[in-house]
């Protein structure tokens, strides 16, 4: 028996990069899985392929996670699909790095409404859609919040919320058997970090530099840790942040 055998997972933003490889490990350990994606419906498509051509069971549900309206149709098409949820990667996110004095109106409101607000609605229509027996929400954060570089005010900021979301929810929740956890990755080789200029540059030296073991992050690396935050392994955890930087502090 597979430890994530019955179980229903919804994962926000996962067409690409991390979110495509958590969806990817929690399907191979019998999850069903809903690969929610917000534009790239391509992406999401290949993902669903690549999880059913291995035997298992997985849809793509289109949805801007900031959206109420596209919330409650992603929770109506997975309970249509597959029942009851029992496991939310909250992955969905979006960065954009600059000075103070390149900050707008509309760089803040576009993260906080995505990397925040999305977070909380997506959360929201988990708790309503979990059963009896309770179930697992796992937060996307960043070790931004540790390692404070220049240039991220805003991205940090919205990432310090997920800190302390996680940890008021798992309170909140504790006693209707929801875990709430966050998954704080470093710097990680994604389509994002490549379509940014972030691999292969000063940055992606600086941070294998400075990293203990000696390289960046790969989207395994978090889906591993998230298939344990998922299962029954981490039964007896909740409100904790797991900073998955390769020791990058």
């Amino acid at each position: 028996m597979k430890k994530l055998d019955n179980k229903v997972a919804v994962i926000t933003g996962a067409s690409k990069g991390i979110g495509a490889g958590i969806a990817k490990r929690l399907a191979a350990a019998g999850a069903s899985v809903v690969v929610n994606y917000s534009s790239s419906k391509e992406g999401a498509d290949k993902v669903v392929e690549e999880i059913t051509a291995n035997g298992g069971k997985a849809i793509a549900v289109q949805g801007n996670v900031s959206n109420k309206a596209d919330i409650d149709r992603l929770y109506a098409e997975t309970k249509k699909a597959f029942g009851a949820v029992d496991i939310l990667v909250n992955n969905a996110g979006v960065y954009k790095f600059g000075a103070i004095e390149e900050i707008n109106a509309e760089d803040f409101h576009n993260q906080f409404d995505t990397n925040v607000l999305g977070l909380l609605l997506a959360t929201r229509g988990a708790v309503e859609n979990f059963n009896e027996n309770g179930g697992s929400i796992i937060n996307i954060g960043s070790a931004v919040t540790d390692i404070t570089p220049v240039y991220s005010s805003v991205y940090t900021a919205t990432k310090g919320a997920v800190n302390s979301i996680t940890q008021v929810l798992s309170k909140e929740l504790g006693a209707r058997k929801i875990r709430v956890n966050s998954i704080n990755p470093g710097m990680v080789e994604t389509e994002g970090a490549h379509a940014a200029g972030l691999i292969g540059g000063d940055f992606h030296a600086e941070a294998v530099r400075t990293a203990p073991l000696g390289r960046i992050g790969q989207p395994d690396d978090v889906a591993d840790v998230a298939l344990f935050l998922a299962s029954e392994d981490a039964r007896w955890l909740t409100g904790e942040i797991l900073v998955a930087s390769g020791g990058i502090r």
